[in-house]
C-alpha cells in the first residue's frame, strides 16, 4: 500500500474531492467512479460558493512563486522560545505545522477568516477552559523562501482517506502489542462493525443504489452508530461544514468569497453551539447534533440555510463519503447478511473503516502513552517520505480548500523566518519580534500535556 493512494495529488484543483494518482487495487471497474464526478460537478457548478473549490486564495498562495506568509498560533511561546524548536503533532495535516495563510498588504498581515478565529475566539476560548490566566494565544509569522524546484501543483492530505494506512501500520506494529490485547482489539473491532451493520447496509443502498431514504430515520440512525463507529463523526462533521460553507448566502459569507475564502466561521460555531467543550480540542467522535436539534442548529449558525435541503443533502453526501471512505476501494459490499464477521474477512471488505477503528481504538489501551507515539510517527514519517520525494513544501487539508496549510517539517533546506507578532486595532498582523526558531521532524509526544504541547491542536485530527 503507497502512501499516496490515501492522498488527493493533482495538476489542479479540477478533479477536488475524488482525484487520486493510483488506480483501485481491485483491478475492477470503480461503482463510484459516477458518483464521484456527478458530487465533483454539483458541488462546484450547483452552490452560491461552489467556484471557491476551484479559485480560491488558499489554492492562489500555494501555487505562486516565492514567499509563502503562514500563520501559526501557539499558547506555549515562552517554552518553545526557550527549547528553540518547534514541534509538529499528528492531525487532520498528519504530521506538519499546522497554519492558515496570511497575505501582505500595506496596513500589515491580512489573516484569512480561519486563523482569524483561532487567533481571536478558539485559542483564548481553549485558555479559559483550563482556567489558564498566565498564557495568551500568541500569533506566530512564518516566512517561507518557496524553492524553485518544489511542487507547483495543488497537494492535499485528506484525513478520511487515510483508514488503510492506519490498518497498515497496525500490521506493521501489532508485536507492540501482547497476544490478548491484539485478541482483544480484534474482537472489540469486529463487534463494533457488526453491531453497525444497519447503517452501514443503509448508506451502501443509498450510494450504490440511489434509494431513497428520509431524512430524519436516516439522521437518527447514524446517530445512533456513531458510539459504535467513531469515525462516523468525522465525516458527519465534515459532510455539514462543507453544506454551510457552500450553501450560505450570508453577507459575511459573501464578503469573505469576494477575497476568495469559504467561511469557516460557519462550522466553528456551529461545533461549539453543540459541543462547547471542544474549544481547542475537537473529538469529533463526539459529533451528535440530535437530530430534531439540527435544523435549528444550522438555523442559529445560518439563517439563510435552507434546513430541508440540508437534511436531504447530509443523506446523499454521508452516504457516498461512507462507501468512499470506509469500504475498500473499487468493490461494493456484497449481502450483508451473508458476511463473515471475522477479522481477516472484514479486512478485505471494509479495510479502510477497520484501520480508522484500529487507530482509535488504540487509544484505550491502557499502555497506549508508551506506544501510540510510534504509531502516528510511523505514519508522518511515510507522510514526509512522500512529500519529499514530491518536493511539497506545504500540503493542506484535502478534504475542503478551508484554509488549513501545513508546513513539511521534513523538507530539505527549508529556507524560512519566524516572528512573534502583534495585531493591531484593525485586525492586521505586525511582525514585533524575530524568534529563532528550529521546525524538528519529529512528533510531540502524545504523554505530555496539551498546556505543554507547543502546538496548536488541529481542528479535525486524523485519530479517528
Amino acid at each position: 500500500m503507497d502512501f499516496v493512494d490515501a492522498y488527493h495529488l493533482w495538476a489542479d484543483a479540477h478533479a477536488f474531492f475524488d482525484s487520486t494518482l493510483i488506480p483501485s487495487h481491485s483491478g475492477h471497474t470503480d461503482p463510484l467512479a459516477t458518483q464521484a464526478a456527478d458530487w465533483d460537478r454539483r458541488l462546484a457548478e450547483e452552490t452560491p460558493n461552489g467556484h471557491l473549490l476551484r479559485q480560491n486564495a488558499l489554492f492562489d498562495a500555494l501555487s505562486g512563486n516565492g514567499k509563502l506568509h503562514l500563520l501559526h498560533v501557539t499558547h506555549a511561546l515562552e517554552e518553545i522560545s526557550r527549547q528553540g524548536v518547534l514541534y509538529p503533532s499528528g492531525g487532520c495535516l498528519v504530521g506538519s505545522i499546522y497554519c492558515a495563510p496570511v497575505t501582505a498588504t500595506d496596513q500589515g498581515f491580512r489573516m484569512h477568516n480561519l486563523g482569524s478565529y483561532v487567533l481571536t475566539k478558539e485559542a483564548p476560548a481553549f485558555l479559559d477552559k483550563l482556567g489558564v490566566t498566565d498564557r495568551v494565544p500568541t500569533p506566530l509569522i512564518f516566512e517561507i523562501d518557496t524553492p524553485p524546484q518544489a511542487y507547483r501543483g495543488l497537494a492535499g492530505v485528506d484525513y478520511l482517506r487515510l483508514g488503510l494506512i492506519h490498518l497498515q501500520i497496525y500490521s506493521n506494529l501489532e508485536y507492540l502489542l501482547s497476544k490478548n490485547e491484539r485478541h482483544q482489539l480484534r474482537e472489540t473491532v469486529v463487534g463494533r462493525v457488526k453491531n453497525s451493520a444497519s447503517f452501514l447496509a443503509t448508506a451502501a443502498t443509498v450510494a450504490y443504489q440511489g434509494t431513497r431514504v428520509g431524512a430524519e430515520p436516516y439522521l437518527r440512525l447514524l446517530d445512533e452508530t456513531i458510539p459504535r463507529l467513531p469515525i462516523l463523526g468525522y465525516l458527519y462533521f465534515e459532510a455539514v461544514a462543507e453544506y454551510l460553507m457552500l450553501h450560505s448566502t450570508s453577507h459575511h459569507t459573501q464578503r469573505l468569497a469576494e477575497l476568495g475564502e469559504l467561511n469557516n466561521w460557519l462550522y466553528k460555531e456551529m461545533l461549539f453551539a453543540s459541543f462547547p467543550a471542544m474549544a481547542g480540542k475537537f473529538d469529533l467522535a463526539r459529533f451528535r447534533p440530535r437530530p430534531k436539534q439540527l435544523a435549528a442548529l444550522l438555523h442559529r449558525v445560518d439563517s439563510t440555510i435552507d434546513t430541508t435541503h440540508a437534511s436531504s443533502y447530509l443523506v446523499e453526501r454521508i452516504s457516498y463519503l461512507v462507501a468512499a471512505r470506509l469500504f475498500a476501494p473499487g468493490d461494493a459490499p456484497e449481502a450483508w447478511h451473508r458476511t463473515r464477521w471475522a477479522f481477516d474477512s472484514l479486512a478485505t471488505q471494509l479495510g479502510p473503516l477497520l484501520g480508522h477503528l484500529i487507530h482509535r481504538e488504540l487509544r484505550t489501551f491502557g499502555r497506549y502513552p508508551d506506544f501510540y507515539f510510534y504509531f502516528d510517527q510511523h505514519k508522518a514519517l511515510q507522510a514526509w517520505n512522500y512529500w519529499n520525494h514530491m518536493d511539497i513544501v506545504a500540503p493542506f487539508n484535502g478534504t475542503m480548500p478551508k484554509g488549513e496549510i501545513g508546513i513539511n517539517p521534513a523538507y530539505p533546506n527549508l529556507d524560512y523566518r519566524v516572528w512573534r507578532a502583534e495585531q493591531d486595532d484593525a485586525g492586521h498582523l505586525h511582525p514585533a519580534e524575530e524568534l529563532s526558531l528550529t521546525i524538528a521532524p519529529r512528533l510531540v509526544d502524545i504523554k505530555y500535556t496539551l498546556m505543554r504541547n507547543n502546538q496548536w491542536t488541529a481542528p479535525a485530527p486524523s485519530a479517528a
